[in-house]
């Protein structure tokens, strides 16, 4: 991996995100974005001073979803990050694996007003293209010139470890010597906040927007919607080399395990859990016990809390594995969640430091002997680490890295 472009509640660029989920900063706040004062949940992690202009033509941005605004931000960093000029020498050997959980329900919206309002006439012709998930990868690949693999996922809240899983596996068989991977979400909107409230998912902790999201805490009561981006540049390791990229991780695992159970709920102990991380474990060839960070899925709702803590105790046995979930800083980013975790998980081996789980003040009994890094993040050596993401209808995504150490 060469380069990391992360945008969601706690910063614009990489570094600002790093430097604020050390300081346990949370991006968490009432909705802006619309007036949420009739809805049950009343706050969100938005993204805040963002102005797509800095990154696409004006002309182009109305083509465009919010999600794809996100991408393209997060894309420009990556890339830049990584150093990699895409020319018409490499541009086949360059692909894009970018997706996104919902797409662009912001859009899907503000059309369906036209319709209602003006009829048919009134739809904007960008409606489609600027609405569906695989634009994001599409405008992605037109910015840089990639004519590599251009894939879109769509596995609800998995989808972005699975782009960064499949990314992998194509430089492993050499379909591509480079992917811009990762995914991107903007579902904060009238029918998607009221659509997860209605299925009682989402906190209700309106007056005390900071606090709301609270993984493994007793007191936690459903999760926080967020919005933002996580997109790495994937480079085979020669290719790298060859151009004089400095590796900043390796990607050396990736699990996938499906549930067969419910449509919203894991399965009992989270089974297909336990599976994921000993798939990812068993690709990359290594024990439980030489990992030594976790970045859960963690997204502060009673049930889910519970049973990915008892799937990651059930895989780790007595080893004692540090693990944190950034998603109560962050909030949920859904179908982006997993590309913004997977960065922080190497950023974290970067630095030999784990950020923390804040507002864990009375840890669940369920969860007893855990160690969640609370409130405070930690100074560790670690070589391994890995990063969970689960979603909607049983669907598991494990990706694992290492130090890089060359």
């Amino acid at each position: 991996m060469t380069g990391i472009g992360l945008i969601c509640a706690v910063g614009n660029k990489t570094d600002e995100v790093w430097r604020n989920l050390l300081a346990g900063k949370s991006g968490i706040g009432r909705i802006t974005q619309f007036d949420a004062s009739k809805h049950a949940c009343q706050i969100a992690a938005e993204v805040k001073n963002f102005d797509p202009l800095n990154f696409i033509e004006k002309k182009e941005v109305k083509k465009m979803g919010r999600f794809i605004h996100l991408a393209m931000a997060a894309a420009e960093e990556a890339m830049c990050m990584s150093g990699l000029k895409v020319t018409p020498e490499n541009a086949e050997n360059v692909g894009v694996h970018i997706g996104s959980g919902i797409g662009g329900f912001d859009i899907i919206e503000r059309e369906h007003t036209a319709l209602m309002e003006g009829g048919p006439r009134k739809i904007s012709p960008f409606f489609i293209p600027a609405a569906i998930v695989n634009l994001a990868a599409g405008h992605v690949s037109m910015r840089f010139g990639a004519k590599g693999p251009n894939e879109a996922t769509a596995t609800a809240c998995t989808t972005s470890a699975h782009s960064i899983g499949d990314s992998f596996r194509i430089i492993q068989h050499s379909d591509a010597d480079v992917m811009i991977a990762g995914g991107s979400e903007a579902a904060i909107t009238p029918l998607g906040v009221g659509g997860f409230a209605a299925m009682r998912a989402l906190s209700t902790r309106n007056d005390d927007p900071e606090k709301s999201s609270r993984p493994w805490d007793r007191d936690r009561d459903g999760f926080v919607m967020g919005e933002g981006a996580g997109i790495l540049v994937l480079e085979e390791l020669e290719h790298a080399r060859a151009r004089g990229a400095k590796p900043i991780a390796e990607v050396v695992g990736y699990g996938m395990s499906g549930d067969a159970y419910h449509i919203t709920q894991p399965a009992p102990e989270h089974e297909g859990g336990f599976r994921v991380m000993k798939n990812a474990a068993r690709d990359a060839g290594i024990k439980p016990t030489d990992i030594g960070y976790v970045n859960a899925h963690g997204t502060s709702t009673p049930i889910g809390d519970t049973l990915e803590a008892h799937a990651i105790r059930n895989f780790f046995g007595d080893h004692k594995i540090a693990v944190s979930s950034t998603k109560s800083m962050t909030g949920h980013l859904l179908g982006g969640a997993g590309g913004l975790e997977a960065g922080v998980t190497v950023l974290a081996l970067r630095d030999q430091i784990l950020p923390p789980t804040i507002n864990l003040e009375n840890q669940d009994p369920d969860t007893a002997g855990m160690d969640f890094v609370p409130n405070h993040p930690r100074k560790a050596p670690i070589e391994y680490a890995m990063s969970n993401s689960f979603g909607f209808g049983g669907t598991n995504g494990a990706l694992l890295f290492k130090r890089w150490n060359g």
